[in-house]
């Protein structure tokens, strides 16, 4: 070892330099790496593995490792861990050769879809080829150099593979780059071969030099934000939708303010829930399929939309139907042109917050009519009544709860900052339309991806990026089974956290819009397979969750009624240790009333009668949709 240089394997530099790595935003310096999980089999356990052992033992390195107990869950638990930092700090994930690198591949495409940073480390094959084939190697006969890492192109926003031990100096300050970037973040995958992550290289000491990552706050351009206010400025009906770009630059308090000054209601998507608390006077709810009656009627009638941070996917659009306006015209502010873009909008590319900002000072003179306002709170009124009638105990029909009677008596038991997790069934449409939040990062669901098994793995990450709040992570029956693992990773970390498991023995939401569709719940049930019709429609399954989590290690607690559910909540947040709630509700709902479409397309021909008179709704309801031009 020279002074200008540090003889490292490539393993132990990549350690030194993500220990190194700070990201910085008005002002606030934080790790921009904080710490790696991973599991360690052939591949990467004398690489990553070694190098991670020897920082701690010598301190060398500042890097603490998170033994996880699924890849793809450790990916979701970094992912939810970035977006209660507003994507200025992420986890690194390393697995091994083969199955437990692809195993992350789901995960990859959650955060690149969700456009939340965390930094892959997948192990790969033999870089010299000495020993092909490896235990696990795919053999592609029409590339050489192509292996199961392949799959992580197109769900990374960042690709490469470390071929020689020099390769990492420029992959990695490029991984880096993305990671910072509010635009083009997600899933960055640095392949490892197993054998170049052993190999040593003499390093220059500069490349483990403490370094930090501006993250700024690009500012409108003047032309741009003078279109913008002059087409606000014509609107009669304006509406406001706010996504995960208004909460990820901290633009709260502007956006509040904003809508104060102006008029102008404010909905939300899933990801920007809360930045305008509920009860806030210009506050009308979720928008779109699952959408708030005040949202989707005000969307219908807008005639200038301005969306902030949000990326329109087809439920906050209800696959372009929600804005009836025929001569409905957009604004969109966001710091990517991919989204400012979107439906012929007027373009106003700047950071959120900043952009609201700018807005406010060019309308100090305006503001919408006060017929328009009457009109608001009335709106809101009826949407109030419409919560409090699915909360209400005596709409369950059956003998088991309704889920949202349940979701009612969560809201009276939880406190303001107390987050809830949800991502996917029937829970995500509730939690929109029903959810009162007060606080953006209270409610923390997944809905870009909606990737079922998010929910036990994101309250594992949540819990370590702010363990001052209490953790509730509602999940249904099918989620749970397909990945309760991480419980076993918050009781061995001391991490407690609240699940709420509700039991209905079937898929809830996917069985309603199969009935919707004319597909009678077809493969929706969990039943035993029937000996006469052949089908899965025989008795319910003697499946035992709650015995599930306590062998887990989790304390589970048992509701069988509304009053029970109470009570177990608040004995679970009276405790310091994980703990399972477990309450059955009704498979059947009843669901909140619909107040939006969604283009799911049924068989234009069918031999059951269910199906055809599916389609002939299917037919109505695709009339009114239409591109946004």
């Amino acid at each position: 070892m020279s002074e200008q240089t540090l003889r490292l394997t490539t393993a132990q530099a990549l350690v030194r330099f993500l220990a190194a790595q700070y990201s910085e935003r008005d002002g606030q310096e934080q790790r921009l790496i904080p710490g790696v999980w991973g599991i360690f089999g052939h591949g990467n356990v004398a690489g990553v593995g070694q190098a991670l052992l020897q920082a701690a033992a010598t301190q060398e390195a500042d890097l603490p490792y998170y033994l996880a107990r699924n890849e793809q869950g450790m990916v979701h638990a970094a992912v939810a861990f970035a977006k209660m930092r507003d994507r200025l700090s992420a986890f690194a994930c390393t697995a091994s050769t083969g199955p437990g690198s692809t195993n992350m591949v789901t995960g990859a495409a959650l955060a690149t879809t969700n456009r939340l940073p965390v930094l892959l480390l997948p192990s790969d094959m033999f870089a010299t080829r000495a020993a092909d084939p490896v235990l696990q190697q795919l053999e592609d006969p029409r590339a050489g150099d192509t292996s199961v890492n392949d799959a992580f192109r197109p769900v990374s926003k960042y690709f490469d593979r470390i071929s020689r031990p020099e390769q990492l100096i420029p992959a990695a300050l490029a991984a880096m780059r993305v990671l910072t970037d509010p635009v083009e973040t997600g899933a960055v995958t640095l392949c490892l071969p197993q054998d170049v992550q052993a190999e040593a290289y003499d390093w220059p000491v500069d490349f483990f030099r403490r370094r930090v990552w501006h993250v700024g706050r690009p500012v409108p351009e003047p032309a741009a934000l003078e279109r913008a206010a002059r087409l606000l400025r014509t609107a009669r009906r304006p509406l406001i939708v706010a996504g995960g770009g208004a909460v990820y630059s901290g633009a709260e308090t502007a956006l509040r303010a904003f809508a104060e000054a102006t008029g102008i209601p404010v909905a939300d998507t899933h990801a920007g829930k809360g930045a305008v608390p509920w009860d806030h006077p210009g506050a009308v709810g979720g928008i779109g399929s699952t959408g708030a009656y005040a949202a989707n009627e005000l969307a219908r009638e807008a005639d200038v939309v301005l969306g902030i941070g949000t990326r329109y996917s087809d439920f906050t659009t209800a696959s372009h139907t929600v804005f009836g306006n025929p001569d409905v015209t957009f604004i969109n502010l966001n710091v990517a042109r991919l989204d400012a873009v979107k439906h012929s909008a007027e373009p106003l590319i700047a950071d959120a917050r900043l952009g609201i900002q700018a807005l406010a000072g060019a309308l100090t003179d305006w503001e919408v009519e006060e017929e328009y306002r009457e009109h608001m709170r009335q709106l809101i009124a009826r949407t109030g009544e419409i919560e409090e009638e699915c909360f209400a105990p005596d709409r369950n029909t059956g003998e088991l709860p309704a889920q949202t009677t349940i979701l009612g008596a969560l809201r009276d038991v939880l406190d303001d900052r107390d987050v809830v997790i949800n991502a996917a069934g029937s829970m995500p449409g509730d939690l929109q339309q029903l959810w009162r939040a007060c606080d953006p990062k209270a409610y923390h669901v997944e809905y870009a991806y909606s990737c079922m098994g998010y929910e036990v793995a994101a309250g594992l990450g949540v819990k370590m990026a702010d363990p001052s709040r209490e953790v509730v992570v509602l999940v249904g029956d099918g989620s749970y089974l397909m990945m309760a693992q991480e419980i076993v990773t918050m009781v061995s970390e001391g991490l407690k956290v609240i699940i709420v498991l509700v039991q209905n023995h079937g898929f809830a939401s996917i069985g309603a819009l199969s009935e919707a569709l004319g597909s009678q719940r077809f493969g929706t049930k969990y039943r035993y397979r029937d000996g006469t019709s052949g089908r899965l429609d025989g008795d319910v399954l003697p499946v035992d969750l709650a015995a599930n989590a306590a062998s887990l290690g989790a304390d589970v607690l048992h509701a069988a009624t509304v009053d029970d559910f109470r009570t177990a909540m608040e004995k679970a947040k009276g405790t310091d240790r994980t703990t399972v709630v477990h309450v059955e509700t009704d498979l059947y709902g009843p669901n909140p009333p619909a107040h939006g479409w969604w283009d799911v397309p049924v068989s234009q021909t069918s031999a059951l009668e269910s199906t055809r008179s599916a389609y002939e709704t299917y037919v109505t309801h695709k009339q009114s949709q239409r591109h946004y031009l």
